[in-house]
């Protein structure tokens, strides 16, 4: 569990807004791309880590000692082939931080709207 939110922050934090999210097989074919950042470095070792057999994506087996990866597979899996690729991991990290994104600036606004009283 721990280490799925890890791969989660890592990728949503390598990824700055806006960024479209590449397949991991065309970043590393492409001989002019920039370097990965140790962010992208990190979430590849982690995603690499929970695939167990090394095929490059997720499997429900691979992923069943964490919760909350397995509770959110259907959603993470976009092609519905009852696999999560590095790729799909990417894009649900960017909506995920999206959303927390929201979450932060709506309770800002919320706080800035109510300031507290001075004693």
């Amino acid at each position: 569990m721990k280490i799925l939110l890890a791969l989660l922050a890592t990728v949503a934090l390598a990824n700055p807004p806006g960024v479209a999210a590449a397949p991991a097989r065309a970043a590393a074919s492409a001989p002019a791309a920039a370097p990965l950042s140790k962010g992208e470095v990190k979430a590849m070792q982690e995603f690499k880590m929970l695939d167990f057999n090394g095929d490059g994506k997720l499997s429900r087996s691979e992923v069943v000692l964490f919760p909350r990866l397995s509770a959110a597979f259907d959603e993470t899996d976009t092609d519905h082939d009852n696999f999560v690729s590095y790729a799909e991991v990417r894009v649900f990290a960017a909506k995920y931080r999206a959303e927390r994104e929201r979450k932060r600036a709506a309770q800002a606004e919320v706080a800035s709207d109510n300031p507290m009283p001075k004693p």
